[in-house]
């Protein structure tokens, strides 16, 4: 249901407490203290039937009695009563709930009831097992925290009310304040994914904070966090990076954590700039409040110590941070004003006697220097200069955090002598640490969050379609499903990987030592070389078990190397496991990079995707990085290029560059493979070789899951809904013929050209204002989709391949409604275009589930309004908006 009737939960008009007490110390008397007390404004109903009155307020016997239903009620009382009292709330009327009860476990038949109850009803649950929900912009608080939250912009989502509290009360000390703060306990209905698409929405928060120990609905939650980011700053963090840490999570909140490389590829894949710890949460969340993310992120540090600026310069470089180069003509400016021993370079060290004047004439040229992005001021104590004066200085001129439009972190050193100086810097709203560290971690903010919003607008180079035999990839793998084979013969793998582009050697398979005499002399007439390996479902390790011989130049010598395979599997005591073997064309690559391409189906996220080193010690080396997946060619060169190995694809000395490229469609092909077979669970590709000449296979594994395989494609499993190739279609209208299909990234290259064919007015009428030019980031915005919320559809005329009209439709996060909006190129308008592209529009939202179409419409627009009544459209005017309708479309 996503966020349907949590409006009455993030910004309730009434609320009841169910197990309202006044007994000392109990749930019910500190929630109800905590409500009244906190200055809600809107109707407080206590509901107990042992009381008559309790807070000055009448108490009520049950939800039933009260005067009008509440907008929230919050129950606080036994376990077991919990079922039984959402039903009376749902009856009732009542549509949100905060369960603060624990008790109510995972398996519990009380949660199934209580969910049968909500589901019955429409009711919205958060918990159970929580601390409570405040708003305090509303007065509202609804938990049992210590103290209240104070107002402010920051919205906060936490699975531990033990960390909300905590984060409450550090908050409190720094004069942090909160929009919304949601303790998510067990999240047995509401959850992450569901937040996040209400907070997104909200114009009173100014960025999302999460501490996240599960997420249950990855496909959602994914869905909603990328909605989210493209309109503010997301940080999370989320513990478990070691294991025994997400064992601890897992038992804490009974849901499985998922790997935590997996989830640093979701969170950097949804844009969420993720942090290790509770300070550096805030300060995530105050940088980005400040400032705009950086461009590059070159910083220019300006200090009186130049032993704080080396520990500053080596704390950036650890973090990935660039340091400026400062412009000839910027030193020698600073020449003019500085001592003449000044350090004549980045670090500008400006000499430990430097008074407030010779700070702000460096701290002004550095920032007008265009190489330059930020500018980190430093001060370590002496006795030559004050601190403080230092401050002031700074204070006097730094207008908004900027100084000459370039953000400026301030980072006074020392404890005592600094505390003055550290409060005239945040009282100026200057962004103050206390460490080269600190000031270093403020920088890295900055610039992830530039690359993690940047990765979501960057557009692919090329749409290159991928050239692949499905059917033969199915028969392969429908072939070991009919034996009842969950792994693949090695064979068997490499037929399904050149079924998708990816070239292997030529390999014969044979079931005795005697029959790999004839495969190896057949193979033998084209190559110098061969390889004879073991076969086994079981044994999959090839390597253990002394299971592959290389470099055989003769029929006879593949005879013996297949002997001695046998005979050091039965001295294991494991020749029974053999399956026979693969008699392989040596490919001998000497420039060729071993790489290692997977997939690994992780319990939250799905199949995600692995790039690294490969060979036989891939597990020594841990080279490797992930990707959610889908990928395109942009993130595949993302991959390539996390690894260190990727240096070593590059040309070096005497050593030509790897063909990149050639990898980039092997990352793509896997991709689409798993795309198209939801049973295939696990892919090891290892070695890839790599060189000038392209890409090749030399030993795959494939796993399958035998349970999944009646699931069709697009595989439901990914956490990123894939691009709906199976929607498009061909249209006949008037004399013309188009491809219609699903927008892509790429499309906004097709942008300009149609916008040229399109009128003054036809933009009005479609963008309901006057509409001269759409810019870059709007044409972006409208090229790249997230398919499991919005769609939009391309008519591309045939056979120019020329953008001929736009119909889409933005879904509500509910995904039960979406506004549509239709865009035909004016010269082609008449035709009958834009109604058969409406008409596609109309049948996809309601494969999709949809159950009602709206849009906005100018009054003066005839002909679009004449379409949509032709197509069963209500149209009516628009309260309180002149001159424009809605037209409404029930699915």
């Amino acid at each position: 249901m996503t966020i349907r009737h949590l409006d009455h939960a993030f910004a309730p008009r009434s609320v009841a407490l169910i197990g309202a007490s006044q007994r000392p110390g109990s749930l019910g008397a500190l929630v109800l203290s905590n409500i009244v007390s906190g200055g809600f404004e809107g109707k407080i109903f206590p509901v107990n039937p042992k009381y008559r009155e309790l807070a000055g307020r009448a108490c009520f016997s049950r939800v039933a009695d009260l005067q009008e239903v509440p907008d929230l009620c919050v129950i606080a009382t036994p376990a077991q009563t919990i079922p039984a009292l959402i039903e009376e709330i749902g009856q009732f009327g009542g549509r949100a709930v905060v369960v603060i009860t624990a008790g109510v476990g995972s398996e519990d038949q009380l949660r199934q009831r209580m969910l049968e109850a909500a589901g019955r009803h429409g009711v919205r649950i958060i918990g159970p097992n929580t601390i409570g929900l405040l708003a305090p912009l509303v007065g509202l608080n609804a938990s049992f925290t210590h103290i209240p939250a104070r107002a402010g912009s920051l919205a906060l989502l936490s699975q531990s009310g033990a960390i909300v509290s905590s984060i409450i009360d550090w908050a409190e000390s720094e004069g942090i304040g909160f929009s919304q703060i949601i303790s998510l306990g067990d999240m047995a209905d509401v959850d992450v994914g569901d937040c996040l698409n209400m907070l997104a929405a909200d114009h009173k928060t100014s960025a999302i904070l999460m501490y996240l120990e599960s997420i249950p609905n990855a496909r959602k939650f994914m869905s909603a966090a990328r909605a989210a980011v493209r309109l503010k700053p997301v940080i999370a963090i989320k513990p478990g990076r070691h294991e025994q840490a997400a064992r601890a999570a897992q038992t804490h909140t009974g849901a499985l954590a998922g790997a935590d490389a997996v989830v640093d590829a979701a969170m950097r894949r949804a844009g969420i700039i993720r942090v290790n710890d509770l300070e550096d949460l805030f300060s995530a969340a105050e940088i980005t409040a400040r400032f705009k993310p950086l461009e590059r992120g070159r910083v220019a540090i300006v200090t009186n110590g130049g032993g704080a600026g080396v520990l500053a310069v080596d704390h950036l470089i650890d973090r990935g941070c660039e340091l400026a180069e400062l412009s000839s003509q910027t030193l020698a400016a600073l020449d003019q004003v500085l001592p003449t021993n000044w350090s004549h370079a980045n670090p500008v060290d400006i000499i430990g006697d430097a008074p407030p004047e010779r700070y702000l004439a460096a701290m002004r040229l550095v920032a007008e220097d265009p190489g330059v992005d930020v500018v980190l001021a430093m001060n370590c104590p002496t006795a030559l200069a004050s601190p403080s004066a230092a401050a002031q200085g700074l204070a006097d001129v730094v207008q908004n955090g900027l100084i000459s439009g370039k953000p400026v972190l301030a980072t006074w050193l020392g404890q005592f002598a600094a505390a003055e100086a550290r409060r005239l810097l945040n009282s100026a709203g200057i962004a103050s640490v206390d460490t080269p560290a600190k000031a270093a971690d403020a920088v890295s903010i900055l610039t992830r969050w530039r690359r993690l919003t940047a990765r979501l607008q960057r557009v692919p180079a090329t749409h290159e379609t991928l050239h692949v035999d499905r059917p033969g990839a199915a028969a392969v793998l429908a072939g070991a499903a009919g034996d009842r084979r969950t792994m693949l013969t090695e064979p068997e793998a490499k037929e399904v990987l050149s079924a998708y582009g990816i070239a292997v050697p030529r390999t014969l398979t044979v079931a005795d030592v005697d029959a790999v005499e004839a495969a190896a002399a057949e193979l033998l007439k084209g190559s110098a070389w061969v390889a004879v390996k073991m076969m086994s479902a079981t044994l999959t390790h090839k390597s253990d078990f002394g299971g592959v011989v290389l470099n055989l130049d003769s029929a006879q010598g593949a005879r013996a190397a297949a002997q001695a395979i046998l005979d050091r599997l039965a001295a294991k005591g494991v020749a029974a496991e053999l399956d026979g073997f693969a008699v392989q064309q040596m490919i001998i690559r000497p420039t060729a990079t071993e790489l290692l391409i997977g997939v690994t189906t992780d319990p939250v996220f799905g199949p995600v995707l692995m790039f690294g080193a490969g060979g036989v010690s891939v597990e020594v080396v841990r080279d490797t990085t992930m990707e959610i997946l889908p990928v395109d060619d942009v993130l595949a060169d993302d991959m390539i290029d996390r690894t260190r190995i990727s240096a070593l694809l590059a040309a070096y000395r005497n050593q030509p560059a790897a063909d990149r490229s050639a990898i980039v469609v092997a990352l793509k092909a896997i991709s689409q493979l798993l795309i198209d077979f939801p049973q295939i669970v696990a892919i090891d590709i290892n070695p890839l070789l790599a060189d000038a000449d392209g890409v090749i296979a030399l030993d795959a594994r494939i796993e399958l899951d035998l349970q999944r395989l009646d699931i069709a494609a697009p595989n439901p499993a990914l956490s990123i809904r894939p691009y709906p190739v199976q929607c498009s279609t061909q249209l006949e209208v008037g004399s013309g013929t188009f491809d219609i299909r699903p927008i892509r990234p790429l499309d906004v290259e097709l942008y300009p050209r149609f916008l040229e064919s399109v009128t003054a007015e036809d933009l009005r009428l479609r963008f309901l204002v006057p509409t001269t030019e759409l810019s870059s980031e709007t044409l972006i915005r409208l090229t790249q989709l997230d398919y499991d919320r919005d769609i939009a559809f391309v008519a591309l005329s045939r056979p120019e391949g020329e953008l001929a009209g736009i119909v889409r439709y933005a879904a509500e996060p509910d995904g039960r409604r979406a506004e549509f909006g239709l865009l035909v190129r004016s010269d082609l308008q008449g035709m009958g275009l834009g109604r058969a592209m409406l008409h596609h529009l109309i049948d996809y939202a309601r494969a999709r589930g949809l159950v009602e179409l709206t849009g906005i419409v100018l009054n003066e627009n005839t002909r679009m309004v004449e379409l949509c009544r032709d197509l069963g459209f209500n149209i009516a005017v628009r309260a309180g908006e002149p001159g424009r309708l809605e037209a409404r479309l029930a699915l």
